[in-house]
């Protein structure tokens, strides 16, 4: 078997780690504002063992390749393991590729990425650069599972009414999605991101995937380019959200994404109308009303603000896997694992082992 190292990288990160803040205690006013300030910097490691396999073997692995001058900055992705072929993907949505032979003992990887990440506050920033009209053009079209016409151009438009500004398009369209979306914890991984059907059906509940591509398909269909981020959370919130963050340095399940929307003048604006409904359902005591204090906190602090105790993958939809016989996905969030029998269940640990875990480093 042949040992395999491949070292990718995609840019010097900027290093430095925030001191902790307060967290909140206990019957104090509910505080969550996040403000960019100093960098921190994390190493994330995925490790996979597939079980012996009569045919070719190949894992895909999502690894840190969205950028963002003001907030993130990928650094370096190697590949250890036993793979026969391993290589790094670089470009809009990076990933580690391994490959075995049929009849490997025991196929094994370990994907291993730096990114450096701070927190944001746009909500009243100017003067942005333009977006360019190819990105327009694809920040307006529709996927797969996010439609921009039928139902969800008719909600959208119901929303926006005679509304022109554009911020407040989308302002309006995020608490038309926080009031009217749930969070539902039997929905399995992050959920489906359909948003038609959900629209269709009548039932919004669901996970980020779902909630955020709504608010994503919405905002499209309303004029206004918009995106989701896939990624995951890496460390504890440092406002007391036990439910906005990774409490432990096992995050194999701690998979989320965001939203953003191109606002003229402001520049890509972030939004997370699905952490709200996750602190409304999962924040304790859980089940929260709209109006308790560290909900409402945290709806106006996610439309313009995110807390980067959160790593970016990429903004992809309808992926296809180089060299997989599958068809495309919907979102590439999860490692991903194909044997002659077809794609693994990426849930289901049973059937497709993996373990992801996250420290924060100071060099």
């Amino acid at each position: 078997m042949m040992h395999r190292r491949t070292i990718l990288k995609t840019g010097v990160a900027a290093l430095g780690v925030a001191a902790l803040g307060r967290s909140a205690l206990a019957g104090e006013a509910a505080v969550f504002a996040p403000k960019p300030g100093a960098w921190r910097s994390f190493e994330i490691r995925t490790r996979i063992e597939l079980a012996p396999s009569k045919g070719i073997s190949r894992v895909w692995v999502p690894t840190p390749s969205f950028a963002a001058d003001d907030w993130t900055k990928p650094g370096e992705t190697r590949i250890e393991g036993n793979a026969a072929k391993a290589d790094l993907v670089a470009g809009p949505v990076g990933m580690a590729v391994a490959e075995w032979k049929e009849g490997a003992e025991q196929p094994r990887i370990e994907v291993v990425s730096r990114v450096s990440t701070r927190d944001r506050d746009v909500s009243s920033a100017d003067g942005a650069d333009a977006l360019s009209g190819a990105d327009r053009e694809k920040y307006l079209a529709a996927t797969r599972l996010i439609p921009t016409d039928g139902i969800v151009a008719r909600t959208a438009a119901n929303i926006v009414g005679s509304e022109t500004d554009d911020r407040a398009k989308a302002k309006a369209i995020y608490e038309w999605v926080v009031q009217n979306t749930h969070r539902d914890a039997k929905v399995r991984g992050c959920g489906l991101g359909d948003i038609a059907t959900m629209l269709e059906s009548g039932n919004l509940g669901g996970k980020c995937a779902d909630i955020n591509a709504l608010y994503v398909g919405l905002a499209r269909a309303a004029g206004l380019p918009a995106r989701d981020v896939y990624g995951i959370r890496v460390a504890p919130s440092r406002f007391g959200y036990k439910s906005l963050g990774a409490n432990s340095e096992t995050i194999t399940k701690s998979q989320h994404c965001r939203a953003e929307v191109w606002l003229d003048g402001a520049g890509w604006f972030p939004v997370d109308p699905a952490d709200v409904r996750k602190v409304a359902l999962e924040e304790p005591p859980a089940n929260l009303s709209l109006d308790d204090p560290k909900v409402t906190a945290a709806r106006a602090a996610l439309f313009g603000s995110w807390e980067t105790n959160w790593l970016a993958y990429n903004d992809a939809h309808d992926v296809k896997l180089p060299g997989s016989q599958a068809a495309p996905l919907g979102f590439f969030m999860y490692p991903q694992a194909e044997t002659v029998a077809g794609l693994l269940d990426c849930l289901d640990p049973d059937s497709f082992k993996y373990a992801i875990t996250a420290r924060e480093v100071t060099a």
